[in-house]
């Protein structure tokens, strides 16, 4: 990269490394975007994720090769969404206490456990008893993941870190479904699932490593415990009913998970029974998914980071609405293909902002637990949908839940414009912020009129 793009000042208290001695002009150095620990950090979400993508995307195609039904496949779904969501907030609490690296080499112990039971699994339940065992690799390592993102960059181009590492990481999105494809068609299942486990080994392996190398700079606030837990927990709470961001964070992302829930997990039987799609094929769209949002989520960073996170986000949703549109529409292969790279389009818009926002709406301590928490909020919201989903798909016609989710990305739209605000930090805070120090932690604001 250009000097010019590369580097911007470090956080206070970042873990950056490779930091200049000087520059020319004779300001202060200045720190690498993506320092040493970071980027070995993504590394090993790239290996973690590879895997995963190799099998996820086509995992309702592979749960038909254990003998499900469309409408197990909706209950698989939901059921598998419970354990998530019952650990996630306990999770991102524990990476808030014992430190983002040390939470996401817990978590990734248990993903490894997980990914034998996926490969022995004899049948779909026993597939949705590792799935289980696997919640508590997400429950640690997703919340753990945005907010050890978050101390790495200062609040004034955080879109723009989250732009560049969501950029990175997306090199997953298009390498692993076209590996999947592949692999399913050439080689069979098992093998496939044989080298994505592979893979997560890696990446745990990687992950352990930091962990043991870089412990958390300072001792966090609080104790585990289940009184420094209450007081975490009631603290989100009263930013959830406070009217604030995070309250419009719920309740949008909320219809948002519900519509996405109703007709996620189809699309794969979709593609296939009314398109025409064969699985490798199916790879390929997710590869073109992938690629379209990496190119533009560092353009998309910058552009939350200058007009503002409300912004970016409403324009994510109305992209991904044209994208179901015309998949619906057109009834071909190629539209498929094309509604994909838009719904990339429209993912990359909406991910670094979502992000940034979240990190600046609430307290630096409370990271953790506030991605856990809205994450598992929004996930109880949407528990039902997959179920639910296929009892549409069976009921009334395979495209009704696509047109649902396609109605709900417009209706989030104006909530998100009118209510995705942060007030700017007091002049007196301002001031007794170093200069390039992160100032994530002040309060939400209150909403707007």
């Amino acid at each position: 990269m250009r000097d010019d793009i590369e580097y911007v000042r470090a956080p206070d208290g970042a873990l950056t490394g490779g930091v200049p001695t000087g520059s020319p002009d004779g300001q202060a150095p200045r720190a690498r975007l993506i320092g040493p620990v970071l980027a070995t950090f993504l590394v090993a979400m790239v290996f973690a994720n590879i895997g995963g993508m190799m099998f996820y995307p086509i995992l309702p195609l592979y749960l038909r090769e254990l003998h499900a039904g469309v409408e197990d496949i909706g209950l698989f779904f939901t059921l598998s969404m419970i354990a998530p969501l019952a650990m996630q907030i306990a999770g991102g609490w524990a990476s808030d206490r014992i430190g983002r690296l040390r939470a996401v080499a817990f978590g990734s112990v248990a993903g490894a456990v997980s990914w034998v039971g996926v490969l022995v699994a004899p049948t779909w339940p026993w597939l949705l008893a590792s799935e289980s065992v696997g919640a508590i690799a997400g429950a640690f390592v997703a919340p753990s993941f945005d907010a050890f993102i978050a101390e790495q960059s200062d609040e004034r181009n955080r879109a723009r870190v989250y732009g560049v590492a969501q950029t990175i990481f997306q090199v997953v999105s298009v390498v692993g479904p076209l590996a999947g494809g592949l692999a399913a068609r050439h080689l069979g299942w098992k093998p496939l699932i044989a080298i994505a486990a592979a893979l997560y080994f890696v990446a745990t392996a990687i992950r352990l490593s930091l962990a043991r190398r870089h412990p958390p700079a300072a001792a966090q606030p609080g104790s585990l415990s289940f009184a420094d837990f209450s007081r975490s927990f009631g603290a989100m709470v009263a930013l959830a009913v406070s009217g604030g961001v995070i309250t419009w964070l719920i309740m949008s992302d909320g219809v948002r998970d519900i519509a996405m829930g109703l007709s996620g997990n189809l699309l794969p039987i979709f593609l296939r029974d009314e398109r025409g799609i064969d699985v490798a094929a199916i790879g390929f769209l997710n590869a073109l998914f992938g690629g379209a949002s990496m190119l533009v989520m560092i353009p998309a960073g910058h552009f939350a980071d200058r007009f503002g996170e409300r912004y970016a986000i409403a324009i994510g949703y109305l992209t991904a609405f044209a994208s179901f549109a015309l998949m619906l529409v057109v009834p071909s292969p190629l539209a498929a293909g094309i509604s994909f790279v838009v719904f990339g389009l429209a993912v990359g818009m909406l991910q670094p902002a979502y992000q940034s926002l979240i990190s600046k709406a609430v307290p630096e301590n409370l990271r953790g637990i506030a991605f856990g928490f809205l994450s598992t909020s929004n996930g109880f919201i949407s528990l039902p949908a997959p179920w639910i989903g296929g009892m549409l798909w069976k009921g009334v016609a395979p495209v009704a839940p696509f047109w649902i989710t396609a109605a709900a990305m417009l209706l989030v739209v104006p909530p998100v414009l009118l209510k995705f605000r942060l007030a700017p930090p007091a002049p007196a805070v301002a001031a007794a912020v170093p200069d390039g120090a992160a100032t994530g932690d002040r309060e939400p604001a209150g909403p707007s009129a």
